[in-house]
C-alpha cells in the first residue's frame, strides 16, 4: 500500500531544517485538516509531541510526518512539496482530491 503523503525532496529537507531547532519533545511534524477558509478546507501543520493512537506515519527520506485519522481521506495520493519564492517560502500540497481551491491558495475544497 503507497503511503497516504508523499514528500518531495524540498519538504523533506525543510522538515529537517524545521525539526533541528524544534523542542526536544517534537517527534515529528503532523498534518491534519481543519473547515475554514473560502473554499472550505484548509491544511494544517504543527509540531507532534505525541503519537495518537491513530495517526497515520510517514517516513520518507529521513523524517516523520504524522498524518491525522481525520484527514487521511482528504490526503490520499497527495504530494507534499515545498516551494521557496524572492518573498515567500511554504509548503505546498498537490492533492489530487481537490475539487476546488480558493484563489489566495490558502483553503480547498473536495467533493
Amino acid at each position: 500500500m503507497s503511503p497516504v503523503i508523499k514528500l518531495s525532496e524540498n519538504a523533506a529537507n525543510r522538515i529537517k531544517e524545521i525539526m533541528s531547532s524544534a523542542e526536544k519533545d517534537a517527534l515529528g511534524v503532523r498534518v491534519s485538516v481543519k473547515s475554514g477558509g473560502c473554499a472550505g478546507m484548509s491544511y494544517v501543520m504543527e509540531y507532534s509531541k505525541e503519537l495518537n493512537p491513530n495517526d497515520e506515519v510517514i517516513e520518507d527520506k529521513g523524517v516523520k510526518v504524522f498524518i491525522d485519522s481525520a484527514a487521511v481521506m482528504y490526503l490520499l495520493g497527495t504530494e507534499m512539496d515545498y516551494k521557496k519564492e524572492d518573498f515567500t517560502s511554504t509548503f505546498v500540497f498537490n492533492n489530487p482530491n481537490e475539487t476546488e481551491r480558493c484563489g489566495c491558495g490558502e483553503s480547498f475544497k473536495v467533493e
